[in-house]
């Protein structure tokens, strides 16, 4: 096959207030037709940045070095208007957020006529029949009446199509996406990712596939690079990296990842640490503060990323001294490379479901919205049934999860019970008490005492202007402790969440995602609830953090005997993390139970589907898999389904 692309020693560095920031520092690989490269890394590892500098889309102040050959010709150093006879045309690229990434005052018909006239000479005619034919192809109902439709009148998921469309348009050698399945739900995702697969094979483009979620690279994948601190640590052929890992940076993100296909409940393997600013870098392994088997030597200069002999080949490099004395498995003289960290077990884990407390019950919850129409003298058309008469209850030192796609009624029904809401025909008990018996604003304090919430986007959800010990003390305040007893507890609650309390005076832009999040737990817990509400805790955050907050949320429900409402998107953490889990579609519940019943033995249409879009990190696995794809309404006449 021929080669597409060849990157030679990319470096990219920017000029910054601190000092140069090397952002990507020596990146090399060939990728041929038809075969795709995954690239993996946490945030700030330069994945992106490399995209960006193949495509030429790099701020002026970006100084760019070594050698980008595409389809024969060197990059480096065309001007913009050459590199955009290049863009669109023979290399594309499908962005994170299809919703930027298309002009909201055009129409898509014309977004794609644009991107074809541009690089080709079509008449009008010609120009509109081949975008209603890839929308076609991408899988767009009524074509022809979509193409006068504007983006914001479309899905997350149909946008999506959309933007892969426009990188279909004019055949590419070389399609780059970054991030493209993030935003959306798991079965859009698994949708789009074949979708990626369709472009790749009607094309026969080359293609890169920059993401943190492994389970994606193992399902598209040829070759995969791991970068780390702006520079390559591993690259290997999918199967090889995956079973023979030699650098530790790539074991800790293969065993950060929760498993849905796993029943054993074992705890995640965080990375402990942050990524390291990329100024003034020392001459020494970056990875050597977080690795747990670093030596002395590791610090004494940066690896160079080797060959690696596994069963007796060279069958991939590593940019790690230690990388031979590494066997399968992640270990090292026949332990694990990184520890497994002990969660200790709950008491109520060995009582019986029924003989624990209900902290948390609905019965029969409902929402409805009223449709109106009318731009000045706005009339009720109809209602919007967002949820439809659920009931369920959550024991102490238990966790259910919701789940189920956007849209679904996941929201609201935290919103209900958030707002305590008072309902018509059923009714919502905290810790023993109904909503409907709250009478006075004392009595309403009293009983937010015992529901707290953590919420999605911890820098959204902490005041900017408040310092950490502000933010922690606010709840504590709000219902009256005196605050000698808060300054002890925030000091407590700090060090509970693995922060140093000598931190506290700090704002919050000063912590990381994960640390802000930790800080977001502490606020929650800071009453002393018995019910935490976690609406999508973890999404936000890297992988690595991601273990380090799962196995924080499991360790103070084994301490504190705390109940979780958890509402989530990926499946694989419910599984982790949940006891029972609801399925929950067009505002019901069509599944209901224990979470390894249920994963496990799925009776609804629906959780098959659900279950049988997410990627497994396992090459074997996942490319073996049978995905379920229900029509629209193709499961509405099975009744729901209780374990």
């Amino acid at each position: 096959m021929s080669t597409v692309l060849s990157v030679r020693d990319l470096r990219v560095s920017f000029a910054s207030e601190a000092g140069r920031v090397d952002a990507v520092r020596g990146v090399s690989f060939d990728l041929e037709a038809g075969k795709t490269l995954g690239i993996v890394g946490e945030s700030g590892s330069g994945k992106s940045v490399t995209s960006l500098a193949i495509m030429g889309l790099l701020d002026e102040n970006a100084k760019v070095t070594g050698s980008i050959v595409f389809d024969g010709q060197e990059l480096i150093g065309k001007s913009d208007k050459q590199l955009s006879m290049v863009r669109g045309n023979g290399m594309a690229m499908v962005f994170q957020d299809p919703l930027t990434s298309l002009t909201p005052v055009f129409t898509v018909g014309d977004q794609l006529i644009e991107a074809l006239t541009v690089h080709r000479r079509l008449s009008k005619r010609e120009a509109w029949d081949r975008s209603v034919e890839l929308l076609r192809l991408v899988g767009i109902p009524e074509a022809e009446r979509r193409m006068k439709s504007f983006p914001h009148e479309f899905s997350g998921g149909m946008r999506q199509r959309v933007v892969i469309a426009i990188a279909m348009a004019n055949n590419p050698r070389l399609i780059i996406a970054d991030e493209p399945t993030t935003a959306l739900d798991v079965t859009n995702q698994a949708q789009i990712l074949d979708l990626m697969d369709k472009a790749q094979e009607e094309t026969g483009a080359a293609m890169m596939m920059i993401t943190h979620d492994m389970g994606v690279v193992a399902k598209t994948a040829d070759d995969v690079l791991v970068m780390y601190a702006g520079k390559p640590v591993e690259h290997a052929e999918v199967r090889e990296l995956f079973y023979h890992t030699r650098m530790p940076y790539s074991i800790g993100l293969l065993g950060a990842i929760p498993r849905v296909d796993k029943t054993e409940k074992v705890p995640l393997i965080p990375i402990k640490g942050n990524p390291p600013l990329l100024i003034n870098l020392p001459d020494a392994c970056p990875f050597a503060d977080r690795c747990p088997i670093a030596i002395d030597a590791c610090r004494q200069r940066e690896p160079d990323l080797l060959p690696v002999v596994t069963d007796g080949r060279e069958a991939h490099t590593a940019a790690c001294i230690r990388a031979h004395d590494i066997t399968d498995g992640g270990l090292i003289g026949g332990m694990p490379v990184f520890p497994i960290p002990e969660i200790p077990e709950s008491p109520l884990a060995r009582l019986p479901r029924e003989q624990r407390p209900i902290t948390l019950e609905a019965v029969n919850l409902t929402k409805t919205f009223p449709l109106t129409k009318g731009a000045f003298l706005k009339r009720k058309v109809g209602e919007v049934h967002a949820v439809k008469g659920i009931s369920f209850d959550v024991r102490e030192g238990e966790t259910l999860a919701i789940v189920g796609e956007s849209g679904s009624g996941k929201t609201t029904t935290l919103l209900q019970i958030m707002d305590l809401v008072k309902q018509e025909d059923g009714d919502i008990r905290i810790a023993g008490t109904s909503v409907a018996d709250i009478r006075s604003r004392a009595e309403e304090r009293e009983v937010r005492r015992n529901l707290q919430i953590v919420f999605q986007d911890p820098m959204g959800a902490l005041d900017p202007r408040m310092t950490v010990w502000d933010i922690i003390a606010e709840p504590m305040f709000a219902i009256g402790m005196y605050k000698d007893e808060v300054h002890d507890r925030v000091e407590e609650l700090m060090g509970l969440v693995g922060l140093d309390p000598a931190h506290s005076d700090r704002f919050p832009t000063a912590f990381s995602g994960g640390q802000r999040q930790r800080i977001g737990i502490a606020r929650a817990l800071s009453t002393n609830p018995k019910v935490v509400v976690l609406d999508e805790p973890v999404s936000a955050l890297d992988v690595s953090i991601q273990a380090g907050v799962i196995n924080l949320l499991d360790e103070l429900k084994a301490k504190l005997g705390l109940s979780y409402l958890f509402v989530a998107h990926d499946l694989a953490v419910v599984r982790h993390i949940a006891d029972r889990v609801a399925v929950m579609y067009k505002g019901e519940f069509v599944e209901h139970g224990d979470v390894d019943q249920v994963f496990d033995d799925p009776q609804h249409p629906y959780t098959k589907a659900l279950l049988s879009a997410i990627p497994i990190p396992d090459p074997d696995i996942e490319r073996t898999r049978q995905r379920i794809i229900l029509p629209v309404d193709g499961f509405d006449a099975v009744s729901a389904t209780a374990h």
